[in-house]
């Protein structure tokens, strides 16, 4: 059978453009259906406009910081507005971008929300298509709980989009986009306070990570409230928000914002006309090649629920890219050691295993750990700690693990990253001469192990 394409990819996000965008170049014939943004979360809601909110909040601590420098500055006024303005027509670019390089590689662009008619036919503004291939890169949406008045509350699609900076806000989530926008409205002025249904927030980092955070934001005078859910949510009469705990206690806001988890985004998908399974979370369920209970049908990133993060869905539209058009060039994404970042203030930058996964597998291990304060804050009042941390296996004397808290720590994982990747020992670490002064040079000079 003549199919109209080779392959249909439903949805513009991260991983679905770079699946079509390389199988059009391998010579595919390839049409993207997007319903909403080019560019997906990571581009519109996401990571990107993310960053540039932080590198706004950030600039409260380097005005205060300034005078220990000789700088006198007249009190700095900041304007919410102004950002997001200048935030939109960033991403406006960004989607041109996208558009650009869907349709420069030959890619058939449909605007239009997608509806999967059966393994091989897809239905988009009341026409049908069909196709040898059909991929699901439809991405997450966030969730948040229908408990009473949850319809006052916002999720991170609507806080990229507030009119002005709320002066009172909660932000409710353990994980680290709650940690993010809990930095973000503390360093742009909102008094915020972070409030999580557990002991302590990012479940899964490093103990010392997570405990050294924790001990950050107390000392930036964030209110961290752990233990402690949302009972209702009631509105004021002046329009500000009424909150009330599982233990009876009262809170008010103007924001309350969710940070709980993300769903899978399959509405209104068509799923039902074919044998696409899902698993106990509501993910699609693939194999290790993408592939669905219908093999004709496959699918990748946030949808599959595997590692939720914008690189690894890069990596997995490439792997089928390569798999379907250009078996010779394929290589199995590599799930371990994959490097993240947690844009908190201060951040995290991590690769590799925890303290807590090493012992649990099994490792003999040797811990070498280093808090400081950094040299641009000795002549500061700010008393802001670094910690870097290294998770070594004693008996290989193998890296496992690599952590950081403190300015840039995405930027300095990065490169230890691919030491990692390659099986560097603490050996190697110890012989590499250190960049001097600079804070990396830290992760090369630990050279007594403070547990084992």
């Amino acid at each position: 059978m003549a199919y109209d394409f080779d392959l249909y990819v439903i949805g513009a996000g991260s991983g679905g453009v770079r699946a079509a965008r390389f199988a059009a170049g391998f010579g595919a014939k390839v049409a993207v259906a997007e319903s909403r943004y080019l560019g997906g979360t990571c581009v519109n809601v996401g990571c990107v406009p993310k960053k540039l909110l932080v590198y706004g909040a950030h600039f409260a601590e380097d005005f205060e910081q300034a005078s220990g420098f000789g700088w006198s500055l007249d009190e700095a006024q900041f304007d919410w507005p102004t950002l997001i303005a200048n935030k939109d027509r960033e991403i406006n670019r960004l989607n041109g971008i996208y558009r650009n390089l869907l349709v420069n590689s030959g890619v058939t662009l449909h605007e239009g929300h997608a509806k999967i008619v059966d393994p091989h036919q897809v239905e988009i503004n009341g026409e049908r298509f069909t196709a040898r291939n059909i991929l699901i890169a439809t991405g997450g949406w966030p969730q948040i709980p229908e408990i009473p008045g949850h319809e006052h509350a916002i999720s991170s699609n609507q806080a990229f989009f507030l009119k002005e900076l709320p002066k009172r806000v909660l932000v409710v989530g353990g994980g680290y986009i709650a940690v993010e926008f809990a930095g973000i409205f503390h360093g742009l002025g909102a008094e915020t306070t972070l409030l999580y249904r557990g002991e302590l927030f990012l479940r899964g980092f490093d103990g010392s990570v997570r405990k050294h955070l924790q001990e950050e934001l107390t000392k930036r005078g964030m209110d961290l409230q752990f233990n402690a859910d949302i009972e209702r949510i009631d509105k004021q009469a002046d329009g500000s928000l009424k909150v009330t705990l599982k233990d009876g206690r009262q809170l008010e806001a103007d924001c309350v914002f969710y940070a709980t988890g993300r769903r899978p985004m399959l509405d209104n998908l068509g799923l039902e006309n074919t044998g696409v399974k899902l698993d106990k979370k509501g993910f699609v369920e693939v194999d290790e090649l993408y592939q669905t209970a219908e093999p004709s049908i496959l699918a990748l990133g946030d949808v599959i629920g595997r590692v939720q993060l914008t690189p690894v869905a890069l990596a997995e539209g490439m792997a089928v890219a390569r798999r379907l058009f250009k078996p010779e060039q394929y290589r199995a994404v590599d799930y371990k050691m994959i490097p993240t970042a947690v844009f908190s203030l201060p951040n995290i930058g991590t690769v590799g295993l925890t303290e807590e996964e090493a012992r649990e597998a099994g490792h003999d291990v040797q811990i070498f750990e280093s808090r400081f304060r950094p040299m641009k804050l000795t002549l500061t009042e700010c008393q802001e700690r670094t910690l870097m941390k290294l998770v070594v296996d004693a008996k290989t004397d193998k890296v496992l693990g690599c952590h950081m808290v403190g300015p840039e720590a995405g930027e300095i994982v990065q490169g230890l990253a691919i030491a990692l990747k390659a099986g560097a020992t603490k050996r190697d670490f110890d012989e590499t001469i250190g960049v001097h002064p600079t804070a990396a040079e830290e992760f090369v000079t630990m050279r007594t192990p403070v547990a084992g």
